[in-house]
């Protein structure tokens, strides 16, 4: 069957000319705004409008024209269907320049900020096999491709793998994935192979029926192996059954575990971890400083660049030896613990609890003993009794999620005053407009993007502000 040609939802020759928001490209036709999926900028493409609003449209590319000089050959399979690494068909030393772009363009646009010293975006040290953890969700209803389409038999319907954009409930059967090392890839074919050779039962995310739903596996610098598997339904000689199989095809594995979600969502960070063999936990390194990771712990995905990160902080910083530092969203005190070694005291603040337990737990096993953790709703702790029984901080560290700052938290910021701030963000839209919140106290000193995940729009931005002399 031919492709045919939709009516009137193609635009012929269009010039891609720009990234926006969540990699898409940008173009524009007749004063039009047209948001592109699939392209990379500079490529000449016919495109299919998908949503045509008044003040702009979404489209994709539907066919190709004259590709971009920055454009490349994508290295996986899976490149197109698979939600991840977009950028793959992008050059890589493009993708930082597009990084910086979106950073400067926040902050004149959103933020109108025009002052500060910008440094040169810190590129990736990898750019494959960076990750150090992922997520697998089974699924009897997984992703059907071309190749299945083309079959004369009903393909097996079993996958295990990630999530299609937009489609909850559609896995896309992951054959080989670049983002793990080893034995990333192999634990989960192995894991499928398994599974369908014993007649185990995947996932249905719709029916929530079904008895392996996710897996996840950590890898660490120090060559731990942890191996969570959850289950939505409990069969208990099935279960030993395929984990010592498990165990025995992966010795190099020191921490296996299960959890039982039975829930309608896959968060599990508040439900109880089984260690069926090894450790509960498995070992970080980062410089002297050791981290306990848990099968529900947050750690930075990507390690080696975490750890330039933090020591980029520290640099901005500025740490002396009596200073008081507030580490606000510090998850598991990897930031607090780093600048603890230099400070006189360090008090950090975090929503997850179980987060602060880590925490606490790390500073204790790190020798830290200037360290003090409290969780909360960051809007609510951080509040002028606690200032007072606190101190108020020589130096403040925010490391917000993607939303940014509650603007209460920003107020309580500007009552403070500290010194110097170190805001590190993983949006630069949000910290752009958090920053203009606060630059008629704050000069904005330094800008620094750091590249966290290649292959991706994704970028990190640190800045450093430093208290006005009014």
């Amino acid at each position: 069957m031919k492709n045919r040609k939709p009516r009137n939802k193609v635009k012929e020759n269009v010039r891609l000319l720009d990234i926006a928001a969540e990699g898409k490209c940008v173009a524009r036709i007749e004063d039009k705004v047209y948001f592109v999926e699939g392209g990379v900028p500079g490529d000449l493409v016919d495109i299919l409008v998908e949503k045509d609003k008044k003040s702009y449209a979404e489209a994709r590319v539907y066919r190709m024209k004259e590709p971009s000089p920055d454009r490349q050959e994508a290295f996986c399979s899976h490149f197109g269907v698979c939600g991840g690494c977009k950028w793959q068909n992008l050059d890589y030393n493009k993708q930082l320049e597009l990084k910086t772009k979106q950073v400067k363009d926040a902050f004149e646009r959103i933020g109108k900020i025009r002052e500060g010293n910008w440094h040169p975006i810190v590129a990736s040290s990898k750019t494959t096999y960076y990750r150090n953890k992922l997520e697998y969700t089974f699924s009897d209803q997984r992703w059907l491709d071309e190749s299945d389409m083309d079959r004369e038999n009903r393909p097996d319907l079993n996958g295990l793998g990630f999530h299609i954009p937009k489609r909850f409930d559609k896995i896309l059967d992951v054959k080989e994935c670049f983002l793990q090392p080893e034995p990333s890839n192999a634990i989960r074919l192995w894991t499928k192979a398994y599974a369908e050779k014993h007649k185990l039962s995947f996932f249905n995310l719709r029916a929530q029926t079904g008895m392996l739903r996710n897996l996840m596996i950590r890898t660490t610098a120090s060559g731990e192996l942890m191996v969570l598997l959850l289950i939505a339904e409990n069969h208990p000689e099935e279960l030993k059954a395929m984990l010592t199989a498990m165990q025995e095809a992966f010795p190099q594995i020191t921490s296996l575990q299960t959890i039982l979600n039975q829930k309608r969502n896959d968060a599990y960070s508040d439900l109880k971890a089984r260690v069926f063999s090894g450790t509960d936990v498995v070992m970080e390194v980062m410089e002297d400083l050791k981290f306990r990771v848990g099968p529900t712990s947050f750690y930075q995905t990507n390690a080696d660049q975490a750890l330039v990160l933090y020591q980029l902080v520290d640099k901005l910083a500025g740490i002396r030896e009596n200073d008081l530092v507030y580490d606000l969203y510090t998850g598991t005190g990897t930031i607090a613990q780093f600048l603890a070694r230099k400070a006189g005291f360090v008090v950090g603040i975090e929503y997850v609890e179980a987060a602060v337990e880590d925490a606490r737990v790390n500073a204790e096993m790190n020798g830290l003993t200037n360290t003090l953790f409290f969780a909360g709703d960051m809007a609510k702790v951080l509040n002028e009794k606690f200032v007072e029984e606190n101190g108020v901080p020589d130096v403040l560290i925010t490391d917000p999620p993607r939303a940014g700052m509650h603007p209460d938290v920003v107020e309580s910021i500007l009552k403070m005053r500290p010194q110097r701030i170190v805001y590190v963000s993983c949006n630069p839209a949000t910290q752009a407009r958090d920053l203009a919140l606060m630059t008629e106290v704050y000069e904005v000193k330094e800008i620094q993007p750091v590249d966290m995940f290649p292959h991706t729009h994704h970028v990190e931005n640190v800045a450093l502000l430093e208290l006005r002399n009014n």
